[in-house]
């Protein structure tokens, strides 16, 4: 491959955090990026070459970044797999991941019977019409049970906890549309792995710990503190389900470790995840730079880790929306082992991913220090008193 002036030209449905964050990776690669959003100057408007304002189901606007770019990928389980298949065969322009995987991810139903019918293990699953449906699949696999919306859902939302059939109908109203239900899987811990398809290859990263709070990811631990064995297996899950998605990029693949040391795939991710903001500072080569490379059909990068490391989001602290006024940063400003990511958002409201923290071991710590579990417990005791120090509120 040669490479020039731009080196080339992505095209992204979506301009949320993570455009913003893929056009950091772009930059010294030598890579342009256009993002269609429909938020005027949107998070990732500062860091591309430009944005074009259109919802993400827009054909027009989704055409003309076709027509400007090498390649179109998303960042957005809501862009529209219809539109940018027709006009990426319109205008010769590959789409990756492939659309027909976005497709089979936006309905959390036939993701399931998808890995289901592929042999990968997922919890017990049922499909919800009505609440006798709901309470028809509790008689199979027990309550309290998980019910999710079919489609829309995301950083937790569209998942309610059903503790019994008195529940079914105020559940069902929340979740206001198609749903399934699965079995609430008692679980020793919540891990994910970052896989990456590129052209011929497949890699992933190293197995991340996810902690969760009402249903929304509050930090990360990496290398995930559980033993080699289960590290083992949940990679080996993470390229059975590599085998069953087609087209190129970044997978988020989050999963579940069982009391028994079982893993079980939670849900998948088309695009650069959350639990893998960890790789900017963490490793080589991180998932926004990986993602580029592969959807561009160019060499992978390293998935090694350069040290372990521990995330912290940033949620809003707030009631309602109002103005993004983040205090007490300069605590995170100044601590030598960690990096504040801002991701641009003109709003703060309840519970909205506003940034995050890494921290990695810095030149005070050894890394055998923090290569161990007490050391990453240590890594993320600071990293949550450095996020607590903050308020938007």
């Amino acid at each position: 491959m040669n490479h020039r002036t731009p080196a080339a030209t992505v095209g992204v449905v979506g301009g949320g955090q993570l455009g913003r964050m893929l056009g950091e990776a772009a930059g010294p690669l030598g890579v342009e990026l256009v993002v269609s959003d429909p938020t005027p100057d949107c998070p990732a408007a500062p860091v591309v070459r430009e944005q074009i304002v259109g919802d993400f189901d827009d054909e027009a606007a989704i055409r003309n970044l076709a027509e400007r770019a090498d390649v179109l990928t998303f960042e957005i389980e809501l862009a529209d797999p219809d539109a940018m298949e027709r006009i990426g065969e319109a205008t010769d322009t590959p789409v990756h991941p492939n659309p027909g995987t976005l497709r089979t991810i936006q309905d959390k139903l036939v993701q399931n019977r998808a890995l289901d019918e592929g042999g990968v293990p997922v919890p017990e699953f049922r499909r919800i019409d009505d609440a006798a449906d709901l309470r028809s699949a509790a008689e199979d696999f027990g309550w309290p049970l998980m019910l999710k919306a079919r489609e829309g859902g995301y950083d937790g939302r569209g998942n309610r906890p059903v503790e019994g059939p008195g529940e079914a109908d105020e559940a069902l109203a929340e979740i206001g549309g198609p749903a399934l239900a699965e079995e609430l899987v008692e679980f020793e811990r919540e891990v994910a792995i970052m896989g990456v398809v590129g052209d011929g290859d497949r890699r992933a990263y190293p197995v991340t710990e996810t902690i969760h709070r009402e249903e929304i990811l509050r930090e990360s631990v990496t290398p995930a503190r559980t033993d080699a064995d289960v590290r083992s297996r949940a990679r080996e899950v993470a390229f059975d389900v590599l085998e069953l998605l087609d087209g190129r990029g970044v997978y988020g693949i989050e999963l579940f470790e069982t009391d028994d040391g079982d893993i079980l795939v939670n849900e998948i991710a088309p695009r650069p995840h959350n639990s893998g903001h960890w790789t900017i500072e963490g490793t080589v080569c991180s998932q926004f730079e990986q993602h580029l490379r592969a959807v561009l059909g160019w060499p992978l990068g390293s998935t090694e880790p350069r040290s372990p490391a521990v995330t912290a989001n940033l949620l809003g602290d707030v009631d309602g929306p109002q103005p993004a006024d983040l205090r007490g940063s300069e605590a995170i400003l100044e601590a030598a082992e960690a990096s504040l990511h801002w991701y641009g958002k003109h709003e703060a409201r309840p519970l909205r991913k506003m940034g995050h923290v890494t921290l990695v071991g810095d030149g005070r710590r050894t890394q055998a220090a923090v290569d161990t579990e007490d050391g990453r417990d240590a890594l993320l005791s600071r990293a949550r008193e450095l996020v607590d120090s903050t308020t938007f509120a």
